[in-house]
């Protein structure tokens, strides 16, 4: 039986900041990625890092016939320089039938017209990554990840009033509508929460829940 072409092959268009760190990951982590880079000196430092570069305007059709995108069932727009290069690269893969396209956003407007031409995962990384540092400017939470429907998962410090007590003591859930998913202590493995777990002012808890309860809990002393 013949081998599926490009069935674990990525495409990826753009090698800027952001492209380029997708494409060096996902090479890494076993993906065989082929990218796109207009620029001939960027495209150079990439050249041992992933597994094929090829110099072309993606935002050109032929460009995308040349380079077979059809057989390809995953693509990447990076492209953070122009949103019309970004729009037209984008509708290029759309029109080729991608099944799965992810695509940079840099304005809110950009975003809704990726949305509309049928780009079906649109990301905006600055504008998710200002949200996430304004949480973590209070010096509580550690790290702090957002979903669409407000709902948060957390690495912060325990509070007070955990410090010494199992969590069915400490009742962390009941007070606050949050829910403890793991404890990792200094030099130990991470390890998930049980009621019987006790927490020391050393530890690292890894919280889930609603986000206007998070910031409540993280709030606390």
């Amino acid at each position: 039986m013949a081998k599926k072409l490009y069935e674990d092959d990525v495409l990826v268009i753009g090698l800027g900041r952001f492209g380029g760190a997708v494409a060096v990951e996902l090479q890494r982590l076993g993906h065989t990625v082929v990218a796109v880079e207009l620029d001939a000196a960027r495209a150079e430092t990439f050249l041992g890092k992933v597994a094929k570069i090829v110099q072309v305007d993606a935002s050109q059709p032929a460009a995308m016939g040349n380079l077979k995108a059809r057989n390809f069932k995953l693509a990447v727009v990076g492209i953070g320089s122009s949103v019309e290069a970004s729009v037209l690269c984008a509708m290029n893969l759309v029109d080729a039938g991608i099944p799965t396209i992810w695509a940079k956003a840099l304005t809110p407007e950009h975003q809704r017209i990726l949305e509309r031409i049928g780009v079906q995962h649109v990301i905006a990384p600055e504008a998710d990554s200002g949200r996430r540092v304004a949480h973590l400017l209070n010096g509580k939470l550690m790290d702090y990840i957002e979903f669409d429907d407000g709902f948060a998962i957390v690495k912060m410090r325990p509070p007070q009033e955990a410090i010494g007590f199992t969590l069915a003591q400490s009742a962390i859930r009941s007070k606050y509508g949050v829910t403890v998913v793991g404890v990792k202590s200094p030099g130990q493995d991470f390890t998930y929460a049980v009621p019987e777990t006790k927490v020391s002012g050393h530890d690292t808890l890894i919280v889930s829940g609603p986000t206007s309860l998070i910031e409540r809990l993280a709030s606390r002393p």
